[in-house]
């Protein structure tokens, strides 16, 4: 199991579902995403919703602001992707592999350009948390990874 590019092969190895469209969030995503809530809003301390990215689908550069707590863990579960911090090399993302990302960091993360993608983002509670969204992660740099 990895990289695969074959949606019916990726389905069977993520096991939470890829879920709907992510439509609300689209204007922030170069290519297809889907979202999966795993709990709901509310009724508990913590949101979870496994995202999925198609291959080379990524989210633009963002921010998980917080005066207090805040920020964000990605679980990765199935296919192959990247994450990057502003002025930091990319880090090649694998099933299994945990980040963690600090509040007021900018960073983005998606697939890679020959794998579907998923992973468990976790939404950390803190005080007057938002998502800040930023430019586009650039196709030149993209594809040099």
């Amino acid at each position: 199991m990895g990289k695969t590019t074959d949606r019916m092969e990726f389905e069977k190895q993520d096991s939470f579902g890829i879920g709907a469209p992510n439509e609300a969030f689209a204007k922030y995503f170069i290519g297809n995403s889907y979202l999966k809530p795993l709990t709901e809003p509310g009724k508990s301390p913590v949101f979870l919703a496994n995202v999925t990215f198609e291959p080379g689908c990524r989210n633009n550069w963002h921010t998980h602001r917080a005066d207090k707590g805040g920020g964000q863990l990605l679980i990765c579960t199935a296919g192959e992707g990247w994450y990057q911090e502003e002025g930091e090399e990319a880090v090649s993302l694998v099933p299994g592999m945990v980040i963690t990302i600090p509040a007021n960091v900018k960073h983005w993360h998606g697939a890679k350009r020959d794998s579907w993608f998923s992973h468990i983002a976790v939404e950390l509670p803190g005080d007057n948390t938002r998502t800040e969204w930023h430019k586009t992660v650039d196709d030149d740099v993209y594809a040099k990874l």
